[in-house]
């Protein structure tokens, strides 16, 4: 699996931080760019449900895999080259329908090969080493400069291409492996793990639960805030601060969030993964605050390095949720609600609602009323402790 971490996010390191920029390169006003950024991230949603639902049907994670791969190839060459809102929209929907779904099947083929004990975020961090490699070469390349839209289109094309070739060598699930949920499943039960932190796993089959959605509203809110840093803040960068740096702004982040990712499965074992959602909700909200009220380039560094918390122990801890609340037969369905209702979603409504906040205020108030939400989420995980039922998940024991 590390061959196939390292190459995609070669490709990450390429779509991430440089997406907005192509989409500003086009020539939009902000307005426009904010809405075509919610489109990506509307159109997100539907991606991973209808890939996820392929794997799980079937059991083959490689096809689909290798198909997001290719389609965002294919799409986001036509998207640089045709400048028309309705070509912009047709291309950004196709680009965001496969690419979206890419990561939600690769994490949840990894945390079946990996099993109930595997530790993800050692694998995970090879992927964010990649991610800052690929950002690190992108900001000093002599070769095509990934400064105008064109440019980016073609690195994202290039890591694109590449990155379904470790695919192919994947390891293919074991037997027992996917033998074991199909056996549960017939006989009505869920392989739910015990809950790190002393919180018993529900046997229930039903998702829903109040548990998983007190830990989903957390993720939502979060990554509704979230949604200032990935899509505003390189325009904040080039815009407002005058500061071309946004490939080394993303690697510093990214490169903070390593030592977290590595040690992740201990601290969820030894507080489960909500306290630590709202210890990244925290982070998020303070990191925000520093954009909003200090835009100095001393303070943006050190904002950066709460990316330790605000994705090395978020992504993890929830990741290890959804694990904890899916049963393994639906795991890639579940990791596409993670990152389409947890992550598209709240992405989508945070785009056109920030670029709509930037238009009328500014950068400044855009971070402001964005850190609102985390506090918001942190303020949530506390309502949820005075309610140990909801925590875990569990029903009242009969009398």
């Amino acid at each position: 699996m590390i061959p196939t971490y390292v190459f995609s996010f070669f490709a990450f390191g390429a779509i991430t931080p440089f997406l907005p920029l192509l989409v500003r390169d086009l020539g939009y006003s902000a307005f426009f760019v904010g809405i075509l950024l919610g489109v990506f991230e509307g159109a997100g949603i539907a991606g991973p449900f209808v890939f996820g639902f392929a794997a799980d049907k079937t059991g083959n994670y490689k096809i689909p895999i290798i198909a997001t791969y290719l389609i965002t190839a294919l799409s986001v060459i036509p998207l640089a080259l045709f400048v028309h809102p309705a070509a912009s929209v047709l291309f950004i929907v196709l680009f965001a329908f496969s690419f979206r779904a890419t990561s939600p099947l690769l994490d949840a083929a990894t945390t079946i090969y990996l099993g109930a004990k595997g530790n993800y975020g050692r694998l995970r961090a090879v992927g964010s080493i990649s991610f800052v490699v690929m950002v690190f070469f992108l900001q000093w390349t002599p070769v095509l400069k990934p400064d105008s839209a064109r440019h980016i289109s073609f690195w994202i094309a290039l890591t694109s291409t590449a990155a379904f070739i470790p695919v192919l060598f994947m390891p293919p699930l074991s037997s027992k492996t996917a033998a074991e949920p199909k056996e549960n499943l017939r006989a009505g039960r869920r392989t739910a793990e015990p809950l790190p932190g002393g919180i018993p796993g529900s046997k229930s089959t039903r998702i829903w639960t109040p548990f998983f959605i007190g830990g989903f509203s957390i993720i939502f809110l979060c990554r509704l805030s979230m949604s200032a840093i990935y899509t505003f803040f390189p325009l904040y960068l080039t815009e407002y601060m005058r500061w071309n740096v946004v490939g080394a702004m993303f690697a510093l982040a990214t490169a903070c969030e390593v030592p977290c990712m590595f040690i992740s499965w201990r601290l969820i074992r030894r507080f489960g993964p909500l306290p630590l959602l709202a210890l990244a909700a925290a982070a998020i909200s303070l990191r925000l605050g520093i954009y909003a009220l200090f835009p100095v380039k001393a303070w943006i560094i050190s904002a950066q390095l709460l990316h330790t918390l605000c994705f090395g122990i978020f992504h993890p801890a929830a990741v290890a949720f959804i694990v904890q609340s899916i049963p393994p037969e639906k795991r890639a369905m579940g990791m596409s609600l993670y990152l389409s209702l947890g992550s598209g979603l709240p992405s989508l409504v945070g785009n056109v609602l920030g670029g709509a906040i930037v238009e009328q205020s500014g950068y400044s108030w855009l971070f402001f009323v964005y850190s609102t939400f985390t506090l918001a989420a942190a303020a949530l995980f506390f309502a949820l402790r005075r309610f140990p039922a909801a925590v875990s998940g569990q029903r009242p024991a009969s009398k």
